[in-house]
């Protein structure tokens, strides 16, 4: 499905092009209940491969007392945005936490690191989107960060989680955004029914700039038939699990986002630069 509009300060035409809940690739192994936005793993789909330095959006739900054993990685960024339940971390930086609703947890791979994820929760399953980047730097030294946004500094706002290197402020506090080496800057918001938030493009003005917005699964692990969380964006309602490309935003324009669903609606917009 695409449909074009105009921004709200209309100085661009957008074109924006929905990616349905139920036409992502999905498994289901028992342990991980899962969706890719992007080819991953068994799925592939060469018109979904990547946009921009975007490589991975997956949603998972990981069983309580299962989870990914150790594996490497190795030249991307790599983060995980909790959602629910609890999700341990261990690395070969010699990194270990256990991670919570709110917490952003990054990994710059650069040269390589190897990690596990891990719930070791026996009481509830855990709910979090795990995204990946490709560096504009290859070579570099691996690090490793964790951050928390609680609700109530999303709620009815966009908050700047992930920043490019090149816009970053420089801050390094508990709830500032965090450094990426890619031109890419990533926002979260829940949004409550009837409300509004602008995003105001990123980038030089009049640069080009592609956009992606993701809507959590917050009410289960299909998109609900009826009510639920949904937002428009130009024409184009999003529900529970649906994406948006998002492609003719140029940089100092804005591009609104309404909640128009029954529920709050948890959702994550991404701004980023051609690969």
């Amino acid at each position: 499905m695409a449909t074009t509009t105009t921004t709200t300060n209309g100085t661009s035409n957008l074109k924006i092009s929905k990616r349905p809940w139920n036409s992502r690739g999905h498994a289901d192994h028992g342990w991980l209940y899962t969706f890719h936005t992007f080819s991953f793993a068994s799925y592939y789909d060469p018109s979904h491969e990547s946009f921009g330095p975007l490589r991975v959006i997956n949603e998972d739900r990981v069983e309580r007392g299962t989870g990914f054993g150790k594996h490497s990685h190795k030249e991307f960024g790599i983060w995980s945005y909790i959602l629910s339940g609890e999700l341990e971390h261990r690395d070969s930086m010699g990194n270990l936490e256990k991670l919570r609703r709110g917490e952003v947890q990054f990994t710059n791979a650069g040269t390589g690191i190897s990690h596990s994820e891990y719930n070791r929760n026996e009481e509830e399953d855990c709910h979090f989107i795990q995204i990946w980047s490709k560096l504009d730097k290859r070579g570099l030294k691996p690090s490793y960060c964790t951050r928390k946004y609680p609700d109530e500094m999303k709620r009815d706002r966009l908050v700047r989680i992930i920043e490019s290197s090149e816009r970053h402020n420089g801050k390094e506090g508990p709830h500032e955004p965090i450094e990426i080496h890619a031109d890419l800057s990533m926002d979260a918001s829940i949004l409550s029914p009837g409300k509004k938030v602008v995003h105001e493009v990123v980038g030089k003005e009049g640069e080009e700039r592609n956009v992606y917005l993701h809507v959590v699964m917050s009410t289960g692990r299909t998109q609900p038939k009826a009510g639920g969380a949904k937002i428009k964006v130009g024409d184009v309602v999003l529900g529970e699990g649906d994406g948006a490309y998002v492609t003719g935003a140029k940089g100092s324009g804005t591009i609104e986002v309404e909640s128009v669903g029954e529920k709050e609606a948890e959702f994550l917009l991404f701004d980023m630069g051609e690969e």
